[in-house]
């Protein structure tokens, strides 16, 4: 398990740029966003990229040593808009048929959010024929969708993803895992067992994990932090991810330039004694 970063937690530059800042910063893998990380290209919107613009990118990278692990999306995919949903359905599937020549083996993202979390049915029939036709796509280029479930979005729990999974029944879905996005201030008491949870429900289809910390505020919300700086149970979870899966890759999210080698060390630390 090695540990790896959100490439945009460096700001948004030119590619050329990025890599060496990635490398120099100690890191051998990244979760790309492109139009969050990339400023020399214009990702606003689906169409520019190409084989050619991918495998420069891909190649910059791995010239200093860093490998894309995942491509990330971060697009609304139940959209009540059909109009932006399709919009957002377009720029995932364009992700799905280049990632390969980013050298990414999976594009990701969380379900997404409806103000007040008013969720209907309506809105998790139109989640999983998102899904069906993401998975047909990376069906056919040979790559995972990975989903991560996220507490205040459509699929917020362990159990709503393990859900989804059962409905899809695709092999080309993968989990990213991320303990921390499914704790939230009432339940951070037994998070042990919310843990335990999403690692008995998912364990076996996680394909990349998430480092982030959490920790209980004066004002009784929970808040959010870099690894190591807070009071999630990180000897658990790097224990059942060891156990479940032995190499995965970790990408550290919410640090800082000035706090990643301290974080970075906590988890490294951490694997090292499990």
């Amino acid at each position: 398990m090695s540990v790896g970063v959100l490439a945009h937690l460096f700001g948004s530059l030119p590619y050329k740029e990025l890599a060496p800042k990635v490398a120099e910063s100690g890191f051998t893998h990244v979760q790309l966003a492109l139009w969050k990380a990339i400023s020399d290209v214009d990702f606003s919107k689906p169409g520019n990229i190409s084989p050619g613009l991918a495998n420069a990118i891909g190649e910059q990278f791995d010239k200093h040593g860093v490998s894309i692990s995942v491509l990330g999306c971060y697009v609304h995919l139940f959209e009540r808009d059909e109009k932006l949903r399709r919009a957002n359905v377009n720029r995932f599937k364009e992700l799905l048929r280049y990632a390969k020549f980013f050298g990414a083996p999976m594009v990701a993202a969380e379900t997404g959010r409806n103000e007040g979390n008013d969720y209907t049915d309506r809105d998790w029939a139109t989640m999983k024929a998102t899904l069906e036709e993401l998975v047909e796509e990376a069906e056919k280029w040979g790559v995972f969708v990975g989903l991560e479930a996220a507490n205040d979005h459509l699929i917020g729990t362990a159990p709503e993803l393990a859900r989804m999974l059962e409905e899809v029944p695709s092999s080309n879905i993968g989990v990213v895992i991320d303990p921390g996005n499914l704790l939230t201030a009432a339940n951070f008491a037994k998070q042990d067992q919310v843990i335990e949870e999403a690692f008995e429900l998912l364990g076996d289809r996680i394909i990349a994990a998430h480092a982030k910390d959490r920790i209980l505020l004066d004002n009784g919300e929970l808040g959010t932090v870099t690894a190591g700086l807070g009071k999630m149970n990180y000897e658990l979870y790097m224990k059942l991810l060891n156990q479940y899966k032995p190499h995965v890759q970790i990408i550290m999210e919410e640090a800082k330039e000035h706090q990643m080698a301290q974080s970075k060390a906590y988890i490294d630390g951490i694997r090292g004694r499990i």
